[in-house]
């Protein structure tokens, strides 16, 4: 052993070798003892799980119970859980049903209009919460019933709960159908909430009744606006804040409730009523006569005024009181069905009262083409293009669609009328309908003088435009739009230049109907006298030319001046003649010379009576100068041959110069009326008629706006 031991000090590597060896010893009786320690476990592990087993087996069907009985708890909840908040439901209404009661007393005993109307947006918010409430029950009794059923049918199927529980749900359930078919209808068509929805409807009537037109006057016939008149017709604020924002809600109420069509029945009739009242006001009897037979049966002057009320009234009626019922059918019918509702309502409103004015316009535009019409019909065009852009923004849309279609044809049947009025007028001129014979004085024709005034207004600043503007419509008409207009100075020019032209035949015609040749060159001279000075620096004479008036008026009254004075004293004078004095003999010439003063004597007093009796020249200026060169022409010479031949005439006493002078003016007297700028007429005795110069201008006085 101690030689081991001795070896084991000696060698390392044994002593490591047993070391080991020493330890594997040790783990494997540590091994065995750990698997003597499990088989024990195992074995308590296997009594245990036999004890498991056998608790498993009763524990099972608890399990089982427990799980059914948290479906079945979950089935009844999912079906009385609606059944329940539909309870809260009938409560909530019922306590609307209630609140509403109390407002509609406070409505009714409410007499202060501002608080009236905040009550009444009170009363509409407990409707539409009402409606809200009566909705939702609708809404979830049926789908609640529905589930009540189906777990009633469920637990008598399956016996899952007791037959008391069971019966009393299916009660409940009985009770919740027998109230969704009775009770609801009755809420929402036959209770308080109906009877609100009949309040509101008074009410939204009573409102829109509240609103009128504040700025329409009676028209005063003795202060009637002029026609350019720049007064700016504004609309009217219809009704307040408040009042417009009651009236949308109780709209948008109504038109949630199945009422629209009573709504817009309601707006329609009272707001139609409201503007068409605001515009009786104005008194516009004139717009019961509208045929064209009444029209031509009214006098002028009341037709005159008939037109320029509804001029007048047109205009009032699209700028502020059809503009203020569109605002209001906006603001208080806009929010209902996205918009698209109120323009088919204010086109309703206005639709019946355009058409009176329609109406109104159109018989007076298809009435007789009296010449006189012309300036009313030219008023009526003028007022529709000035208003034209406001009327179509008025009734913009499909909605105005037909109104403004009949707003265009009106001025059709004006440009027409007023076109037709004008031609007319010229050939009434042409065929000389007047049916009256030239004037037995030579003086100015009334139909001329009617004429040149109507033409001199016709060119005026007032109308031209419009003329022009009807001439240039009417071309287009005929022409086509592709053609070359022509300016609109032109287009007048040449109309009225065919009425002058007819104006001229029309003298012309008349003039050969004189037989005595000097009267019918008075009748020339004193017809175009006038309308040259009536024409001349006037926006008619203008428009003509200087150069057509002096032409076509001037020169051939000159020379009608001249053919007078020569036809009618010329001829006096040739009595006078020395020539055939020269070849006779002493012994015969003082018989010759007292003959030729006899007859002279008498041709001059029939040429004195014929002036006195037959001849006539009324404008004032013209007559002096007629009778200054008359008294140059004729005095000299009597005065010439009463001196050179005295000797012979002393036998007998004849008229002296002074007092030839003094007859000639007596014959040529006449008013004389104040006159304005003086201007002259070539008159005088060395005109040569074989030249057409101008003859030596003889000054003279006369108006430069003789009235007619």
């Amino acid at each position: 052993m101690s030689s081991m031991e001795d070896q084991k000090d000696n060698d390392p590597t044994l002593s490591k070798l047993l070391t080991a060896c020493y330890d594997l010893r040790n783990l494997l009786q540590t091994s065995a003892n750990v698997e003597t320690t499990l088989e024990e476990v195992n074995k308590k592990l296997s009594s245990i799980q036999d004890s498991l087993t056998i608790s498993s087996k009763r524990i099972g069907p608890l399990q089982t119970l427990s799980i059914a009985n948290k479906a079945l708890d979950t089935r009844i909840n999912r079906a009385i859980s609606p059944a329940l908040a539909l309870l809260d439901s009938f409560k909530l209404s019922d306590a609307l049903q209630t609140r509403l009661l109390e407002l509609d007393t406070k409505l009714s005993n409410e007499t202060v209009p501002k608080k009236r109307l905040k009550k009444l947006i009170k009363y509409v918010d407990c409707v539409d919460n009402l409606n809200e409430a009566i909705s939702l029950i609708s809404q979830e009794c049926e789908p609640a019933i529905q589930k009540l059923q189906e777990v009633v049918e469920f637990l008598s199927r399956t016996k899952a709960a007791d037959q008391y529980r069971t019966e009393r749900l299916r009660e409940t359930m009985i009770t919740l159908k027998a109230l969704y078919e009775t009770e609801v209808d009755v809420m929402k068509f036959d209770g308080v909430f109906d009877e609100a929805l009949m309040n509101l409807q008074d009410e939204f009537e009573g409102l829109l009744q509240q609103l009128r037109h504040q700025m329409i006057h009676e028209a005063d016939d003795q202060e009637e606006n002029d026609r350019h008149d720049d007064q700016v017709l504004l609309p009217t604020e219809l009704g307040s804040d408040l009042e417009v924002e009651a009236l949308g809600r109780i709209a948008k109420t109504l038109a949630a409730n199945d009422c629209l069509d009573i709504c817009i029945d309601i707006y329609v009739k009272v707001r139609y009523r409201r503007a068409a009242k605001a515009l009786m006001r104005l008194n516009p009897d004139y717009l019961r006569t509208y045929t064209p037979e009444e029209v031509d049966e009214m006098e002028w002057e009341s037709l005159e005024t008939a037109i320029s009320l509804w001029i007048q009234h047109f205009e009032l009626a699209v700028k502020s009181v059809l503009v203020s019922e569109k605002a209001l059918c906006s603001q208080v019918l806009g929010s209902i069905l996205d918009g698209m509702i109120w323009p088919e309502c204010f086109t309703k409103i206005a639709d019946k009262i355009m058409a009176v004015f329609f109406r109104f316009g159109e018989g007076v535009a298809r009435s007789n083409k009296e010449p006189q019409k012309l300036f009313k019909l030219l008023d009526m065009f003028d007022s529709l293009e000035k208003l034209k852009p406001d009327f179509y923004e008025t009734f913009e849309g499909e909605a105005g669609a037909d109104i403004c279609s009949r707003f265009r044809e009106l001025e059709k049947l004006l440009v027409h009328a007023s076109t037709k009025v004008f031609w007319e007028f010229g050939l009434r001129i042409e065929g000389n309908q007047d049916g009256l014979p030239p004037p037995q004085d030579g003086s100015v024709p009334k139909l001329v003088r009617y004429a040149i005034n109507y033409l001199k207004y016709l060119a005026s600043d007032i109308y031209s435009p419009s003329m022009a503007q009807v001439f240039r419509i009417e071309q287009s008409w005929k022409a086509g739009i592709l053609s070359k207009p022509e300016t609109d100075e032109d287009l007048l020019k040449d109309a009225i230049s065919n009425i002058m032209e007819a104006i001229q035949r029309n003298v012309e015609s008349k003039k050969v109907r004189y037989k005595d040749k000097a009267l019918s060159n008075i009748f020339v001279m004193n017809t175009y006298w006038y309308i040259y000075m009536r024409c001349k620096n006037t926006e008619l004479g203008k428009l003509l030319g200087d150069q057509y008036m002096k032409k076509k008026y001037k020169i051939v009254a000159e020379e009608s001046a001249y053919m007078y004075q020569r036809q009618c004293w010329g001829n006096l004078m040739s009595l006078l003649d020395k020539e055939e004095l020269k070849s006779v003999n002493k012994d015969a010439i003082g018989a010759i010379i007292r003959g030729k003063m006899e007859t002279f004597m008498k041709s001059f007093d029939e040429i004195l009576q014929r002036h006195r009796n037959s001849y006539s020249i009324p404008d004032v200026d013209l007559r002096d100068q007629i009778r200054e060169a008359t008294i140059k022409y004729v005095v000299p010479e009597y005065t010439e041959f009463l001196n050179s031949y005295s000797s012979f005439l002393q036998a007998k006493t004849y008229l002296s110069s002074k007092i030839v002078e003094g007859l000639l003016g007596q014959i040529f007297e006449g008013s004389r009326e104040q006159t304005g700028n003086r201007r002259s007429i070539s008159v005088t005795r060395d005109y040569k008629e074989e030249n057409s110069r101008e003859s030596k201008p003889l000054r003279r006085a006369i108006s430069s706006n003789i009235d007619a």
